[in-house]
């Protein structure tokens, strides 16, 4: 997990601790959204991903909007994620070279077959990478 922090960081000049969060709360997503074996891959490929997930909390949006998004079929599904990742101190410019750069390692570390699954299998995620 450090590499891909450390590979993140440098790609988008956030800190790693902020890095370190999102990339939790983008894993915790995927876990709820994707296809459970590709993601189950994933992980295992992704030594410590487990525990980021465990440890970057819920990170949900608070108030009408996070109302709203919770009515929401998937309760937001990446509009949602978009949300957290703001509040977790990603901005929205960043969004999309932070989700590259995770899918890039992805790919690298799990497979583009996993990956792709993956992508293909959640509405509106490919528009970011």
């Amino acid at each position: 997990m450090e590499a891909l922090i450390a590979r993140i960081t440098e790609a988008t000049g956030l800190g790693a601790d902020v890095v370190e969060k999102a990339v939790g709360l983008i894993l915790a997503f995927l876990e709820k959204e994707g296809p459970q074996d590709e993601v189950n891959k994933l992980f295992d490929a992704l030594p410590g991903s487990r525990e980021a997930v465990a440890t970057a909390g819920d990170g949900g949006p608070g108030g009408m909007m996070g109302g709203l998004m919770g009515m929401m079929p998937g309760g937001g599904g990446v509009m949602a994620l978009g949300t957290k990742l703001m509040a977790a101190g990603v901005p929205m410019a960043q969004m999309q070279p932070f989700a590259r750069e995770l899918f890039a390692y992805g790919r690298e570390n799990a497979g583009e077959d996993t990956m792709g699954a993956i992508v293909g299998a959640i509405p509106g995620l490919s528009q970011f990478l």
